[in-house]
């Protein structure tokens, strides 16, 4: 029976994968207005909670009501109809078909003419939902699957604001977000509030967890262990709550200046490319983090593709020294003693359809081949189970799905498989989206470590804090362009960096 009072009310829900109890018998409860945000490591159960309020999965047993009724969602369509719509963690478009038909898929005939989708009526629709709740405009003609990350997650939210929701669910959308995208969601979450509509969210940045909600959960091993008022608990009495332990060893780097060796293992000379990127020049040394940070659309991201030899070079070079050999194709990164970890590691770096042990040796079949081109089973099982257990991948075996494993272990993957290489470069795009505060702080262990040896490093970064934290230099972008670069030190502040990008 619902309590009075609450705009949903859970009872007792629990559900299973198998002989995985992903869910244990949860009671959650939400009233009108809250800003509910779910904590936990990775595999906690926050995500299969959020799939089971948005019909994605069923429960096994429980119960929901909503407004006092029972709630019983067999789809995210049925969802939508009882006005719960849900931004997912991991993309959720069809990438073949323009991004205005996504906004719209399964209720076009509202944009619709005699049969025919009116691509005017969509642009109408979408002008009224983004003047509404004050977010930026979005390119509709454009295939889902040709917008980078950042903009896809705005074409979901867009897409989940069009049903005019009681509950808006984000699951981890804010780390795919850069520093001015989030401000419009921070804005949009704070007007659903003011509105008396309620929003469930998950977000591994603990300090933006307690900032941006009233409340939160705390999840461990499928259970909620208790809920907390946000405005009364710090951030490493969450982390620790979260993890069920205190939280050891120095989280990012205490050395006050750079630190790196006088070798350089690359140089950019006055690059532009096709695709905007204009005049960039810059160096890596052995041993040394370099950070890129900008607002939207300042370039970054297309920076590691530049580097690795995805991007189109109008005029300038990309150089490694140490080769004596220029990056102008895209065959070129792979033999240069280079790795590369793009952002959108579902799509672009994994193999999500294979095992964790095939994802672990793609980049070393060189080095495996045996006589005459011969890959031994033996040696490539050898090697993914060294790397899973050096990287501490949580899994069933090297035999397991990449795609039944959660963010951060598919990030210890994407990052493992390029570290237990010898490499003179490696660069990585948002390294820790998507992980837990434990996970997070191994990753930069190992990024840490990797340094140490000699590795040098580009670490591109949408969180200021992360760029700050990890890097000897930082590289902030504007409009494709360099226009600063800051040296570890008095100026590492947040309010230099961002007073900077705008």
């Amino acid at each position: 029976m619902a309590q009075e009072g609450y705009l949903l009310d859970i009872r007792k829900l629990s559900k299973s994968f198998g002989s995985t109890q992903a869910n244990k018998e949860i009671d959650f409860q939400l009233k009108c207005g809250e800003v509910r945000g779910l904590a936990g490591e990775n595999g906690s159960g926050k995500s299969t909670l959020l799939s089971q309020i948005a019909g994605i999965y069923s429960h096994d047993s429980g119960e929901m009501y909503l407004k006092g009724e029972p709630y019983q969602p067999d789809s995210p369509i049925s969802a939508n109809e009882r006005r719960i719509a849900i931004v997912v963690q991991e993309l959720g478009l069809v990438g073949a078909l323009p991004a205005g038909i996504n906004i719209f898929l399964g209720k076009t005939k509202k944009c619709s003419r005699f049969g025919m989708i009116s691509q005017k009526a969509i642009q109408r629709e979408v002008d009224v939902i983004t003047a509404a709740w004050e977010l930026p405009k979005i390119s509709l003609n454009t295939r889902a699957g040709d917008l980078n990350i950042e903009h896809r997650k705005m074409v979901e939210l867009v897409r989940a604001l069009s049903i005019d929701p009681d509950i808006l669910i984000l699951d981890e959308v804010t780390q795919s977000l850069s520093q001015d995208n989030r401000k419009y969601l921070y804005g949009l979450i704070q007007k659903l509030k003011a509105q008396g509509r309620s929003v469930i969210l998950i977000s591994h940045d603990i300090e933006e967890l307690i900032d941006i909600t009233d409340t939160i959960s705390v999840l461990r091993d499928g259970e909620i262990l208790e809920t907390v008022e946000s405005a009364a608990i710090r951030p490493d009495e969450l982390k620790q709550k979260m993890v069920g332990r205190k939280l050891e060893g120095d989280y990012y780097r205490s050395d006050p200046g750079p630190d790196h060796g006088d070798e350089v293992v690359l140089e950019v000379q006055g690059v532009s490319t096709e695709s905007g990127l204009s005049d960039l020049s810059f160096s890596v040394h052995k041993g040394e983090i370099l950070g890129f940070c900008g607002l939207s659309d300042s370039g970054i991201h297309n920076v590691g593709r530049l580097v690795y030899g995805l991007e189109r070079i109008c005029k300038g070079r990309v150089f490694l020294p140490g080769l004596n050999r220029e990056i102008r194709r895209q065959w070129d990164g792979p033999k240069s003693r280079m790795g590369y970890a793009p952002k959108d590691r579902d799509t672009d770096a994994l193999m999500m359809g294979a095992s964790i042990r095939d994802n672990f040796v793609l980049s070393s079949l060189k080095e495996l081949e045996g006589p005459v081109g011969f890959l031994g089973r033996k040696r490539l099982n050898r090697l993914a189970e060294e790397a899973r257990e050096a990287y501490q991948v949580k899994c069933t075996g090297i035999s397991q799905s990449m795609s039944e494993l959660s963010g951060g272990n598919k990030q210890k993957v994407n990052l493992g498989r390029w570290l237990l290489k010898d490499l003179d470069l490696l660069v990585v795009d948002c390294p820790t989206r998507g992980v837990d505060v434990g996970v997070k702080a191994y990753l930069y262990q190992c990024l840490k470590e990797a340094r140490k040896e000699g590795l040098g490093i580009v670490v591109i970064t949408d969180e200021l804090a992360e760029a700050i934290g990890m890097c000897d230099n930082i590289v902030v972008m504007k409009d494709q362009r360099i226009v600063k670069k800051i040296a570890r030190g008095p100026g590492f502040q947040e309010e230099t960096m961002i007073e900077v990008m705008i």
